[in-house]
C-alpha cells in the first residue's frame, strides 16, 4: 500500500489529491477490519474504531458522532471501557451532536447489525 506523505507548509497541512484517496483507502481498510472483528464478535474492534474516530488515528478524521456511535455500539457489545469514554466524549459534544449519534447507531443495529456486537 502506498504510504501517506503530508508537507508541512507554513505550519498547516497539504495533500494531493492522490494523498487523500490513500488516506480513504486506509480508512476504508480500517474500518472494514473492525467490523469484520466485530462480525466475530469482538467488542475491542468496536472500541478500537471508536478511538481512531475520536482521535484522528490511522488516516481517519475526528468524527465525534461517529466515535460516539462507535463507542456506543462497543459499550452494548460489553466493552467495559467504552462508556466511560462515550461519557467523556460526550462533554464536548452537542445535545443534537449525541442525539444524532444515537440514531446512527440505532440505525446500524436496525440493519442487522445486532449479532455482530451481541
Amino acid at each position: 500500500m502506498e504510504q501517506v506523505r503530508i508537507k508541512l507548509v507554513g505550519g498547516t497541512d497539504t495533500q494531493t489529491a492522490s494523498d487523500c484517496s490513500t488516506q480513504d483507502a486506509l480508512r476504508d481498510a480500517l474500518v472494514a477490519q473492525c467490523l469484520a472483528a466485530a462480525q466475530a464478535g469482538n467488542s475491542d474492534a468496536l472500541f478500537d474504531l471508536a478511538m481512531a474516530f475520536s482521535t484522528g488515528s490511522h488516516g481517519i478524521t475526528v468524527d465525534l458522532i461517529e466515535a460516539h456511535k462507535w463507542f456506543n455500539l462497543a459499550a452494548v457489545g460489553g466493552h467495559e471501557d467504552a462508556p466511560h469514554c462515550r461519557a467523556d466524549l460526550a462533554e464536548e459534544m452537542t445535545a443534537r451532536e449525541i442525539a444524532e449519534a444515537q440514531r446512527r447507531a440505532r440505525e446500524w443495529l436496525r440493519d442487522g447489525n445486532a449479532r455482530r456486537v451481541a
